[in-house]
């Protein structure tokens, strides 16, 4: 088993001739952030809009019930392996204009990899570093019809994974890279016997940006980019109860790095077949690497569907005011083989909404089993009432 920042990666040993994850730089920016979409297994798409939906899909913003929201989430990461990588993360949004047709959203994550110590103490050369990696991005949603709406953002990624190494002449830097989102929106009501439901679509390209270069610029790594599709279904069970059930399919825009046991090494030309394959893939700029992402795979068509994973999940609320979540994320063995259920539950009040999560692997050995997040939302329109019933 092989463990990433963000992504966890494993296979059996006789299944290593086929395992090929896509790598990329910053995974974490792929981490589910709130507890709300990651107790439903990672789902996000088209879900009821909330403060988290920079994430999932910032087009949600603009059918937002709220004027304004402010959430802060907390995941201890990779807790069965250390206690002090986590992930924070602020996202809000507000209405603007007049019309409640757009809305301008931002968000901001900080992924700490905890406390590393580099080098030998016997010798002197020990270094105690705190790598990190960060985002900050802002987003515009604006309503183009009384059923779709569609969204942009703008990211910044900063990542500090390196160190300096005064006796080398090594002063390491981190790595900057910028990315844009956008993303679409549709909801509808049909009526099914005498009960009005809620229909909607979403879907989310993210990451598409620069790439980040570590090392001076001589290990340049593809963001995460990634395609997200989803669909939700609400109908109502009885009077201030409803269900939802929903459906995401995410697939990474990035094309998979050549392998060297798909070429025969063993000749000069194999050799000189796999190096250039390499070189192409380095130097592939990212605009390239998303069409090429969709014909990279060996194994044809079917290695494609192996790089679809899938959530599916369910929300019970009553009365808008308790909310009980389940879900299950798959993800193919040759590509990472993160499989879980998620469970969740949230408590909201007028201003304050308190969201769970509790992440469950089919895989004992998972270092994300047992995951726990944190979020709260604040609702500033709740907020205003109250201070205004003072004033």
């Amino acid at each position: 088993m092989c463990v990433s920042l963000g992504t966890v990666y494993c296979a059996d040993a006789q299944d290593k001739n086929d395992f090929n994850p896509i790598q990329t730089g910053v995974n974490s920016l792929n981490i589910a952030p709130d507890a709300r979409g990651s107790s439903m297994g990672d789902l996000g798409a088209a879900t009821d809009p909330d403060a988290n939906s920079q994430f999932w899909n910032p087009s949600k913003y603009a059918f937002a019930y709220s004027n304004a929201a402010l959430s802060i989430s907390y995941t201890p990461w990779l807790r069965s392996l250390v206690d002090d990588i986590f992930l924070a993360n602020v996202a809000g949004y507000w209405k603007i204009g007049t019309g409640d047709n757009q809305a301008a959203s931002a968000s901001l994550r900080y992924f700490s990899l905890g406390e590393v110590t580099t080098g030998s103490e016997a010798v002197g050369s020990a270094q105690t570093l705190n790598p990190y990696e960060m985002s900050f991005d802002i987003g515009y949603s604006r309503k183009l019809s009384e059923k779709y709406s569609m969204g942009v953002v703008l990211r910044y990624i900063y990542s500090d994974l390196g160190f300096s190494d005064s006796y080398a002449g090594d002063n390491s830097t981190g790595a900057s890279a910028f990315s844009a989102d956008i993303s679409g929106y549709y909801t509808t009501y049909p009526v099914i016997g005498r009960n009005e439901c809620q229909w909607s679509w979403g879907w989310n390209i993210s990451n598409i940006g620069t790439k980040v270069s570590y090392n001076h610029g001589e290990d340049p790594a593809f963001l995460p980019t990634n395609l997200r599709l989803g669909t939700n279904f609400t109908f109502p069970l009885a009077d201030y109860h409803n269900l939802s059930l929903g459906l995401d399919l995410n697939r990474l825009l990035v094309p998979a790095r050549p392998r060297e046991n798909d070429y025969d090494t063993s000749t000069p030309d194999g050799q000189r077949e796999y190096l250039d394959a390499l070189e192409n893939w380095e130097n592939m700029s990212p605009i390239s690497g998303i069409f090429k992402s969709f014909s990279d795979a060996p194994g044809g068509f079917s290695e494609e569907l192996k790089e679809i994973m899938w959530s599916f999940g369910a929300e019970y609320s009553y009365n808008q005011q308790f909310f009980a979540r389940a879900g299950y994320f798959y993800e193919s063995a040759m590509k990472g083989n993160r499989q879980y259920f998620g469970f969740g539950a949230g408590f909201a009040l007028n201003i304050l909404r308190i969201d769970a999560s509790y992440m469950l692997a089919t895989a004992q050995t998972s270092p994300l089993n047992q995951t726990l997040r944190f979020t709260l939302t604040f609702d500033m329109d709740g907020l205003k009432e109250i201070f205004g019933r003072k004033r």
